[in-house]
């Protein structure tokens, strides 16, 4: 996005302790920041404060994680997303209506996904909007501990079986 001229901050949250063999190396990330081209925070254990300070949350991920906990926290802060088309960022995000998503290891379709949030303020409001309500609607701590507790009530209404 730098090349193309587009003014933007890119800022990394987390550390390489313990991470993924897959994930991008520390020195790599150190490499980024002294050529300027992003800014990194380390891990942090203050998201609330983090995610008020971005426009946009953006996971680039290429490996399954599950459903990745930021991509939540996005969306219940009214965050546009964009993320990557895979299991997990699937289940958050949905394309063009809380977010943007992109093939996997597509760097040039990462940049312009970011790149129209960017330059789309209304858009990005939408996205941020609609997100809310589907971290409301999907992911509510008492939607998910309903699901748990009738889970578990399958499982032993089974094994009693």
């Amino acid at each position: 996005l730098k090349g193309r001229g587009t003014e933007v901050r890119m800022i990394l949250v987390g550390d390489t302790k313990n991470s993924n063999p897959r994930a991008v190396p520390e020195e790599k990330i150190r490499a980024w920041v002294a050529q300027g081209l992003i800014e990194w925070m380390g891990r942090r254990n203050d998201m609330p404060n983090v995610l008020a300070q971005c426009q946009i949350v953006c996971l680039p991920t290429v490996y399954g994680e599950g459903v990745p906990k930021i991509l939540l926290e996005a969306a219940a802060t009214g965050r546009p997303i964009v993320s990557t088309d895979i299991a997990g960022c699937r289940e958050v995000v949905e394309h063009e209506v809380n977010g943007l998503l992109v093939p996997p290891g597509d760097s040039l379709a990462l940049a312009d996904a970011v790149e129209r949030l960017i330059n789309d303020v209304g858009l990005r409001a939408r996205m941020g909007q609609s997100g809310r309500r589907i971290a409301e609607k999907k992911f509510s701590d008492a939607l998910i501990a309903n699901q748990t507790i009738a889970t578990y009530r399958l499982l032993v209404e089974q094994c009693l079986a």
